[in-house]
């Protein structure tokens, strides 16, 4: 199953809110993926506040690029995850998602803003699957809010792949299915 996702560039638009709701209601698009670093823009700006404010009041995620990058021209400063704190306080009903979950500075960052917030989430998109318990040891404590992505077509291996490896980590049957399909399926359809 495909599910679109509108991506915009906060720093285009006069009225990013506006275009993201014509994309929601428009293109059907289920959630919004921001990317601070390669935007340059903190996500805690208050000119932002009106576009969370709209994808809350649409009950879609947004998921902001959390992470190292290789592209020339990021600029990693947008991407602590600390700036995600305010979001999560300010708008406690927005679903916010971290990919790539801190990848490379953040990880521990990443984990205890999902912990500390309800609405808080880590995806593990393109991190290499056999090294997640390494990057996150109590993972397993975690596992209502982590979600497995592809991070296609520039993932580590395959997706099938990827699926197996996470399937063969040393985690409960219980967390396994939370992370490949039940906490994604809960933030986009419930």
């Amino acid at each position: 199953m495909l599910l679109p996702f509108a991506s915009l560039n906060p720093n285009a638009h006069p009225d990013p809110a506006g275009k993201f709701e014509v994309y929601v209601k428009e293109s059907e698009a289920k959630g919004l993926k921001l990317h601070p670093s390669y935007q340059f823009f903190y996500p805690n700006e208050p000119r932002l506040y009106p576009l969370y404010g709209k994808a809350q009041e649409l009950g879609v995620p947004v998921i902001f690029h959390i992470g190292s990058s290789i592209f020339k021209g990021t600029r990693l400063k947008y991407c602590d995850p600390i700036y995600l704190d305010d979001l999560a306080v300010d708008f406690p009903d927005l679903k916010i998602v971290m990919a790539h979950s801190g990848r490379g500075f953040w990880y521990d960052q990443c984990f205890s803003l999902s912990r500390l917030h309800k609405n808080v989430y880590m995806d593990v998109t393109g991190l290499p699957p056999l090294n997640l318990l390494s990057y996150f040891p109590d993972l397993e404590k975690n596992r209502e809010k982590v979600i497995f992505g592809s991070d296609w077509p520039t993932m580590p291996g395959s997706i099938g792949k990827n699926v197996e490896a996470i399937k063969s980590l040393p985690l409960s049957d219980r967390a396994i299915e939370a992370i490949l399909y039940r906490n994604a399926h809960r933030i986009l359809f419930e």
